[in-house]
């Protein structure tokens, strides 16, 4: 390998956001000066402590195909195939990271994503930085759509990346940073986990884990439970495939021993706090793009209360580590979702409450409701056209000014009152009304008194996105909440077929 080199990311295929400053960095060990010549511009730097860096001004129209050219003035590089669209970083854990062949319009999508105009960046899965990563990260690259390449992308950045590319008729760029089973905090500077009391405690439980261990003891504990692994998971798919609807509980019965997962926590852990920030986000900012869709949650629903301040940490982290305060920001809110046998503890409705609550309170977010997106027993629902198409939704309303906020939402829970017995829920989005699906009256809504006792409560929906609720257990409602369970059937939505937003009036009740 020669001196000069660009990172990773930038290679033939590439697509390039629109309309923003251009970052382009790498490596050159022999000290000379470096020149970049793009789209009509050329700009020359210098080597510091053999990194480099220059930053093109932005190119306002989509097109392309362009070549970047690099010297040193001894040797060069071209990065050909070159797109000006529209680029958005996918990242989060399983949900985001299932890929397209494991989605259940995987291979009738495959046949046809060639015309989709979506190509797509995945950010090399290694948590541990060694010789081993720089080579694995070089055999990386962007890639063109295709039956064979396409296989392995996230299905959701692929759905929201296709709407997008066919509503803007530009090239779209995803570039894929997740990891299946990661807490937020391992996507976050560990050094901004520590300032807080509350987010510190995931450093102090990765302390925790290594205290009186050397590397030499954590490696023997990561080989043993490689090796229980290998021969554990296998039957665990083995008892699924044969009992589709059996527990977890039964299949763990059947495997011979109860989960040990996760892995050991140490430095080569992927769970480890700040980890994947360091061996991947890291290794893709400040990439121009336009912005972050993410879905992720599921592996914080332990400690649920915490979860709005860390998700608001990691969207400033990000934002500070792409330049740019007010970077556009999409998530999803959690689907329903609750394993086969397991006790309802209520801590998705926690996590769906702070990813509503971040959203509300903080400036150029979205989020895409996929509460009727969940499956019973299965924690990777396998249809994810309608959660990258809402996302898409989201951003053609809140990034591109495409779509109104009544297109873009479903209804959202605004502001209630008593009134006699009754109580009045107002929602916003909803002056068209509600759609109710699979039942005579809605279902899920509850009221509480003064005790803060819940008890079911029969809705009618009003006119002007009102819903009214009566039970005859509360004579005196003064509070209310909807859907507030881990897994329920979904009914009530929006005209435009996006579900009604769980939500509690009062978080304290």
């Amino acid at each position: 390998m020669g001196a000069l080199t660009t990172a990773a990311i930038f290679t033939d295929h590439m697509v390039i956001q629109m309309g923003k400053p251009i970052v382009i960095w790498g490596h050159d060990y022999s000290g000379k000066k470096i020149t970049a010549s793009f789209c009509g511009y050329t700009a020359d730097t210098l080597c510091i402590d053999n990194r480099w860096q220059i930053t093109f001004p932005p190119v306002n129209t989509y097109g392309g195909p362009y070549e970047l050219t690099l010297t040193d003035g001894s040797e060069s590089l071209t990065i050909s195939d070159i797109m000006i669209g529209e680029v958005w970083i996918a990242g989060g854990q399983s949900n985001m990271e299932l890929e397209l062949q494991n989605e259940c319009h995987g291979e009738a999508e495959l046949a046809v994503c060639e015309s989709s105009n979506v190509r797509f960046y995945y950010t090399k899965k290694n948590p541990y930085i060694d010789e081993f990563f720089y080579i694995d990260e070089k055999n990386g690259g962007w890639a063109l759509p295709s039956a064979e390449n396409s296989r392995c992308w996230s299905a959701v950045g692929y759905y929201f990346g296709k709407k997008l590319a066919a509503d803007l008729g530009v090239t779209v760029g995803i570039i894929g940073c997740n990891w299946g089973g990661t807490s937020a905090s391992n996507w976050i500077d560990k050094k901004n986990l520590v300032r807080d009391e509350d987010t510190k405690t995931y450093v102090d439980e990765y302390d925790k884990a290594m205290e009186g261990k050397t590397f030499e003891d954590y490696l023997k504990e990561l080989r043993e439970y490689r090796e229980w692994e290998a021969e554990w998971q296998p039957k665990i798919n083995e008892f699924y495939k044969n009992n589709p609807e059996g527990s977890w509980d039964e299949a763990q019965e059947y495997a011979g021993s109860p989960s040990r997962w996760p892995e050991p926590l140490g430095p080569k852990s992927p769970f480890r706090a700040g980890g994947l920030y360091e061996t991947m986000l890291k290794r893709i900012a400040p990439y121009s793009a336009k912005g972050f869709i993410y879905y992720q949650g599921e592996s914080d629903d332990h400690k649920p209360q915490m979860y709005e301040k860390l998700l608001k940490m990691l969207i400033s982290q990000w934002r500070t580590d792409w330049n740019d305060p007010e970077m556009p920001f999409i998530m999803v809110q959690l689907p329903m979702f609750i394993n086969r046998g397991e006790e309802d503890r209520k801590n998705w409705c926690l996590i769906r409450e702070a990813q509503m609550n971040t959203h509300l309170t903080t400036a150029n977010t979205g989020i895409a409701v996929t509460l009727d997106c969940g499956e019973y027993g299965n924690i990777h629902p396998v249809n994810k056209i309608p959660v990258g198409e809402r996302l898409e939704k989201q951003a053609l309303c809140h990034v591109y000014g495409k779509l109104s906020s009544a297109e873009a939402y479903g209804p959202v829970y605004y502001r209630s009152y008593p009134e006699e017995d009754c109580f009045i829920l107002e929602f916003k989005y909803a002056a068209d009304g509600f759609d109710l699906r699979n039942e005579d009256t809605p279902s899920g809504f509850e009221v509480a008194g003064d005790d803060k006792e819940y008890h079911n409560a029969a809705a009618q929906i009003l006119s002007g996105g009102k819903i009214r609720l009566t039970s005859p257990e509360v004579k005196e409602p003064k509070y209310a909440r909807f859907k507030w369970t881990n897994y329920a059937e979904v009914t009530l939505f929006g005209k435009n077929g996006i579900p009604v937003a769980p939500f509690r009036t009062n978080p304290e009740a």
